[in-house]
C-alpha cells in the first residue's frame, strides 16, 4: 500500500461499543451517491450470525486461516476482540475499491479505526459514534436479540473502555436521535470528501 497514489481515494471510519448505530449510519452513507463511497468488508475469525454472507458482510475465516495472514502482513489492521476473536481489515479490500475510483468507509473496532487513522492521518476522517448512555446501549443489544446474555454483558463491559477512547477520534456523534445523527455524519463527510 502506498501513500503516494495520486489516485488512492480517502477513508472514512466509522468506530464504536457495539449497538451504538453506526453500522445504521454507514448503510445511510453508502445510498448516497455524491459520497462515492464503498463499503470496506472486514475480515473475521467468528462465527457467522444470522444471515451474514461470506464476502458481504464478512471475510469468514478460521482463527488459523486469520493468523496465517497476520504472520504475511495482509492486514492494513487488525485485532484480537475477544480471544481466538479476529477482526481486521485486509490490504487488499482497500486497494480493490481504491482501484475502482472510489472512497472507503469503515465500520470497525475502535482499535482499528485509531490504527487507520495513525497509518493514514491526512486522507482519514475519524469518527466515534456514541450511545446516549451504556444503559440504552444495552437496550439496544437485547433488542437485536443475537447474542446470549453472556456475549451482551461482555459487550457492554467493553463498551466503557472504548468510550474512553472517542477524544481521539476526530469527531463525535452522539446517536440519541438516529435522524439527526445521520444527518450530522453526512455533513462531515461531505465536508471532509470536498477538502
Amino acid at each position: 500500500m502506498t501513500k503516494t497514489n495520486k489516485k488512492q481515494g480517502k477513508l472514512i471510519v466509522f468506530s464504536a461499543p457495539s449497538g451504538s448505530g453506526k453500522t445504521t449510519i454507514v448503510r445511510h452513507l453508502l445510498q448516497l451517491e455524491n459520497l462515492n463511497l464503498e463499503f470496506s468488508i472486514s475480515a473475521t475469525s467468528r462465527e457467522q450470525r444470522g444471515e451474514e454472507i461470506h464476502e458481504k458482510d464478512y471475510y469468514f475465516l478460521s482463527a488459523k486461516a486469520f493468523k496465517n495472514k497476520i504472520k504475511n502482513d495482509e492486514f492494513l489492521e487488525w485485532e484480537e476482540v475477544y480471544r481466538d476473536n479476529f477482526y481486521g481489515t485486509l490490504k487488499t479490500e482497500v486497494e480493490r475499491i481504491w482501484a475502482n475510483g472510489k472512497n472507503v468507509i469503515f465500520d470497525i473496532d475502535v482499535s482499528g479505526g485509531l490504527r487507520i487513522k495513525r497509518k493514514f492521518p491526512k486522507e482519514t476522517l475519524a469518527i466515534f459514534v456514541k450511545p446516549p448512555s451504556i444503559d440504552e446501549l444495552k437496550i439496544r443489544l437485547k433488542k437485536r436479540k443475537t447474542e446470549s446474555e453472556d456475549k451482551i454483558n461482555m459487550r457492554v463491559a467493553k463498551a466503557s473502555a472504548e468510550l474512553a477512547t472517542a477524544p481521539l477520534f476526530d469527531t463525535i456523534i452522539v446517536n440519541d436521535n438516529l435522524e439527526n445523527a445521520l444527518k450530522e455524519a453526512e455533513f462531515l463527510v461531505s465536508n471532509f470528501l470536498k477538502s
